[in-house]
């Protein structure tokens, strides 16, 4: 299984490229997790969010594998505790097509790319910079998939 993380932003610092590198690598073939970065849209002081919201969502859509079954990370999205994220796994594995986890940049995501989307996770109430977000989902796969593997990362 495919799962592509589609993610707003690019040119991120070191600590976050070493530690999405580092949980993405610790998942086996299976689970090839593969990172698409979203150039953010141009802003300024005075920018219109909606026009870059837009251009954004418009980036994202183009990047989702055709067919992919889309989770859109959202506040409005479901709550899961890693066991349930484990089930989840289990169940994207079972549908058999790529998987594409959507995370906005400062302002969300487009109504473009939500309207895709199969369904909607939440990590927290918390907001979170969209760059550490991309660490917490690599590292929440890793450990759900230990979960399935009776690995004994997850304790």
């Amino acid at each position: 299984m495919q799962i592509h993380l589609i993610s707003v932003g690019n040119r991120m610092p070191d600590w976050v490229k070493s530690g999405y590198e580092e949980y993405a690598k610790r998942l086996p073939r299976e689970y090839e997790l593969i990172l698409k970065e979203i150039p953010l849209a141009h802003r300024s002081k005075n920018c219109d969010v909606a026009r870059t919201l837009k251009e954004e969502g418009e980036r994202m859509n183009a990047a989702i594998p055709v067919g992919a079954h889309s989770v859109a990370l959202d506040l409005s999205g479901k709550s899961w505790a890693t066991p349930e994220l484990a089930l989840a796994l289990k169940r994207w594995q079972e549908i058999g097509k790529p998987i594409a986890l959507l995370v906005g940049g400062p302002d969300g995501l487009a109504d473009s790319v939500k309207s895709k989307a199969s369904e909607f996770w939440s990590l927290s109430p918390l907001t979170f910079p969209h760059p550490l977000v991309r660490i917490v989902v690599a590292e929440q796969l890793y450990r759900a998939w230990s979960i399935l593997q009776n690995h004994p990362y997850h304790r």
